[in-house]
């Protein structure tokens, strides 16, 4: 599955054009290496996103064949480590 797509599937990011761009400013790396919209996902990875003022690592504990329904989204992932950032003005 695409990572843009699985941002979705799993509810990470909710809107998929919004997961596009933050891959796009290269916000997300999979196994630590920068990724892309279209960089397939599998189980075991780890995620590494930087999303407004929070930083998220996550391990893909599953990858659905399509969509999940919103109680099934929070068994696709396990969260590692969440921290806030603080941007400087």
């Amino acid at each position: 599955m695409r990572l843009d797509k699985f941002f979705k599937v799993s509810r990470i990011i909710k809107r998929r054009p919004v997961a596009k761009t933050v891959l796009d400013n290269k916000k997300v790396k999979l196994n630590g290496k920068v990724a892309k919209a279209g960089t397939k996902v599998g189980v075991g990875d780890t995620i590494e996103l930087e999303y407004f003022s929070k930083y998220m690592k996550v391990e893909v504990l599953e990858v659905p064949n399509g969509n999940t329904k919103k109680d099934d989204a929070a068994e696709l992932f396990k969260i590692i480590e969440v921290k806030e950032i603080k941007i400087e003005e």
